[in-house]
């Protein structure tokens, strides 16, 4: 398979728990811990998707969704927002911001990956 995709999250148990299921399904997993290093890896990188916190230290995901939406190039790639925010309007917030879908945290092991998948086109 070898599709390349960034997280940007910085909670460490958070990125260890998603890179172990995404390479264990055969994704190369690039991490980053903020928005800034999540972008300028997204604009080098091409990945075939992004799963983005919204709640970053630096700027918050919808930030970095818009800003990423700004480059026609990268304009196919899922961005796939991995949040707590679990409110009504949160899902609508992300969407509207750019993020291609919504993932809830904490994830759920056993439908991650079909969860990422769906925005995959598969």
């Amino acid at each position: 398979m070898n599709e390349t995709i960034i997280i940007i999250e910085d909670n460490e148990q958070n990125r260890y728990l998603m890179k172990f299921l995404l390479e264990k399904n055969g994704f190369s997993v690039i991490e980053t811990e903020t928005a800034d290093a999540g972008i300028a890896k997204v604009l080098e990188l091409k990945p075939q998707a992004v799963l983005l916190d919204i709640q970053l230290p630096d700027k918050d995901g919808y930030t970095v969704a818009r800003h990423l939406r700004t480059f026609p190039d990268i304009a196919a790639i899922p961005i796939i927002a991995v949040t707590s925010y679990a409110m009504a309007g949160d899902r609508e917030a992300a969407l509207s911001a750019g993020c291609t879908g919504y993932i809830e945290k904490p994830i759920n092991p056993d439908i991650f990956i079909d969860q990422l998948k769906q925005y995959l086109g598969r």
